[in-house]
C-alpha cells in the first residue's frame, strides 16, 4: 500500500493568506500587541505551535502555557468561522482536490493522510469548508509538536498502527518548507502550485509539480514514481 500525505493550506485549500491574517488578528485581539510577521519563513519552524510560542517569548520573555495556547486556538477557530460566515466565498478548494481525495479513498492501494503545520482543529474546519472528508483521513497537526518533521512522523506512525503493509510514502505540498521537510525525511514529494508558477518548486528539485488535481492520471503517475527532491 502507498501512504499519501497531504498538506492543507495551498495544497488542498487556498485562502490567499486569509488564515494567516486571521492568526495575526486573533493574536492582536487577545494580547493587544501587533503580530510581528506572517512571513512564516522568519520563524524557527513553520508550525502554529512554534510560531505562537516564538511570538509569546519575544513579547513577554516567557514560555507560552498549554492553557493559553488552547485558549488562543479556540479563539482562532472561532474567528475563522466568523470570517467565513461574513464572506462565504473565503476559502476555496484547490481544483479537483475533493474529487482526488474521494477517488483515493475508494482505491485499496492507497491510504490518505494529512500533515499540516497548522493546528488540527482549524485544519479540519478549513477542509470542511470545501467538503473534503476528514474521516477516515489520518490527520496530524501542530498540536504539541514543534516541527513539520514531527507532525509528518506522527501521521506515518499512526498510519502504520492501522496498516502493516505500507511500502511507499509520498508527500503532497506547495511550499518551500515542504521541500525542506521531505528532503530531511527522505520522502518523495509532489508539488502543487495553484497559481501555475510551477518553476518555483521545480527549481528547488521537485520532480513533479502540478497546478491542481485535474489530471488525475498525472497525479497517480507521480504517486508511483516521483522521488525525493534533489
Amino acid at each position: 500500500m502507498i501512504l499519501i500525505i497531504f498538506d492543507v493550506d495551498g495544497t488542498l485549500v487556498f485562502s490567499e493568506k486569509l488564515d494567516s491574517k486571521c492568526f495575526a488578528t486573533t493574536y492582536q485581539e487577545v494580547y493587544g500587541l501587533p503580530f510581528p510577521t506572517i512571513d512564516w519563513r522568519k520563524y524557527p519552524h513553520v508550525s502554529d505551535t512554534t510560531i505562537f510560542k516564538t511570538v509569546i517569548q519575544e513579547h513577554f520573555n516567557r514560555e507560552a502555557t498549554q492553557e493559553e495556547e488552547e485558549s488562543f486556538r479556540q479563539k482562532f477557530v472561532a474567528n475563522i468561522r466568523k470570517n467565513r460566515k461574513k464572506t462565504p466565498a473565503e476559502y476555496k478548494e484547490v481544483p479537483f482536490a475533493k474529487q482526488t481525495i474521494d477517488r483515493l479513498l475508494m482505491d485499496d492501494r492507497f491510504i490518505v493522510g494529512v500533515a499540516t503545520g497548522g493546528w488540527k482543529a482549524p485544519a479540519i474546519v478549513k477542509l470542511n469548508f470545501v467538503n473534503i472528508p476528514t474521516i477516515p483521513l489520518i490527520i496530524s497537526g501542530a498540536d504539541g509538536k514543534v516541527s513539520r518533521e514531527d507532525i509528518t512522523n506522527e501521521t506515518i506512525t499512526n498510519a502504520r498502527k492501522q496498516y502493516d503493509n505500507i511500502e511507499r510514502i509520498v508527500y503532497v505540498g506547495d511550499a518551500i518548507w515542504d521541500v525542506t521537510t521531505t528532503k530531511n525525511m527522505g520522502l518523495p514529494l509532489i508539488g502543487i502550485r495553484r497559481k501555475g508558477d510551477v518553476d518555483f518548486l521545480s527549481n528547488l528539485g521537485v520532480g513533479l509539480v502540478l497546478k491542481d488535481y485535474e489530471d488525475y492520471d498525472a497525479f497517480l503517475k507521480g504517486v508511483l514514481n516521483v522521488g525525493v527532491p534533489k
